[in-house]
């Protein structure tokens, strides 16, 4: 089965969406269509939360398994018992601190959201975006809208109009082109189900300020194989081989910088010699390291500026993908605040294998 349509642009004001614009594509979501929207995160490929059919086409167009669960959006957290039900007060207090914005919370599901939603589970995952113009289509729209990130299936998550369009044109409808998204990585998921409130996916809301409302929060990131897939996930995000770029991802790490810089020094002249195209994913301070080296170079930002890594991290991906490099290096970020998140992109974009250089 395929999904296509004669893909069409609209460009809005991200912060001030035309009224018009939003009103086209809630018609299209409530008739069926598939619209690509910004989100705080990443950009969305969006349908009706309550039509099994369009929700369908979702995992047609991005070829995405149907074991894999879909985040259900809403418009404000008064619309919470739409979806779930035996919502805790956790929930709601979480809800009321950190809606809108990069939280999805694992909850009980209401009968009437199709299974295709949530992969059989009866578990929803479930959030409110904080960006304009994905709010004003919720609100249009005034259906939930499921949506993973508009990209094809395993590949890193679109940040701009134009990354949708290399993965999905003509297998959606529309696209909002909101500009680029503010945070670059997906949202954090929490699953309030079990009997300790659990990380299953870090993102764009910070595990500190959780712990403030959750001194008992744990993480629980778990890295599934193809098979296991099958049996359906608790989460989205969670396949080992994820966010990945079409060349080979390298992930180094270790407690001594320069020795991890100068490994990975060794390892781009050896790919050289063996004829391969080399990419470097680096920060600015690093950038010097590798500059003479007859390579291609994303500089991500500085190291210490977190939220700009995050911001540009699968665009670095998707520029050294068009550039044609055979292989990807990059070296680990630090792993508190939104590093943690970067972690687990980088990670499963390098689908688990991690060089590790020992001091």
């Amino acid at each position: 089965m395929t999904y296509s349509a004669e893909t069409q642009v609209l460009h809005l004001n991200a912060q001030h969406p035309e009224a018009y614009l939003i009103k086209q594509a809630a018609e299209r979501i409530r008739a069926g269509g598939l619209v690509a929207f910004p989100t705080e995160t990443v950009y969305g490929l969006g349908a009706n939360g309550f039509d099994a059919v369009a929700v369908e086409h979702i995992f047609t167009a991005k070829a995405r398994p149907t074991s894999d669960p879909i985040i259900l959006h809403l418009s404000s957290r008064h619309q919470l018992e739409l979806v779930a039900k035996d919502i805790p007060q956790l929930a709601l207090q979480l809800a009321q601190a950190f809606w809108p914005g990069p939280l999805t919370l694992v909850l009980k599901r209401q009968p009437r959201v199709p299974s295709i939603v949530t992969a059989g589970l009866d578990t929803v995952a479930v959030r409110v975006p904080s960006h304009p113009v994905a709010l004003a289509l919720l609100k249009a729209a005034d259906v939930p809208i499921a949506a993973p990130s508009a990209n094809r299936f395993s590949r890193p998550s679109p940040t701009t109009a134009q990354h949708v369009l290399e993965d999905l044109e003509g297998c959606v409808d529309l696209v909002l082109d909101g500009g680029a998204t503010s945070i670059g990585v997906e949202s954090t998921v929490l699953d309030l189900t079990q009997a300790t409130p659990t990380i299953l996916r870090p993102g764009g809301a910070l595990i500190e300020p959780l712990r403030v409302m959750i001194p008992n929060l744990q993480i629980k990131q778990r890295f599934v194989g193809t098979e296991e897939s099958k049996q359906g996930m608790t989460s989205p995000g969670m396949l080992l081989k994820h966010y990945s770029p079409n060349a080979e991802l390298m992930l180094f790490t270790g407690p001594d910088d320069a020795k991890v810089v100068a490994h990975m020094q060794e390892t781009v002249q050896r790919l050289v010699v063996e004829g391969k195209s080399v990419g470097v994913l680096t920060s600015e301070e690093d950038r010097p390291h590798f500059a003479r080296l007859p390579i291609q170079l994303a500089e991500l930002g500085p190291c210490t500026d977190l939220e700009m890594i995050a911001r540009n991290l699968f665009a670095g991906m998707r520029t050294l993908d068009f550039l044609g490099v055979d292989v990807i290096l990059v070296k680990s970020f630090v792993q508190e605040g939104l590093g943690l998140a970067i972690w687990d992109r980088l990670i499963r974009a390098a689908e688990g294998k991690v060089i590790t250089i020992p001091d």
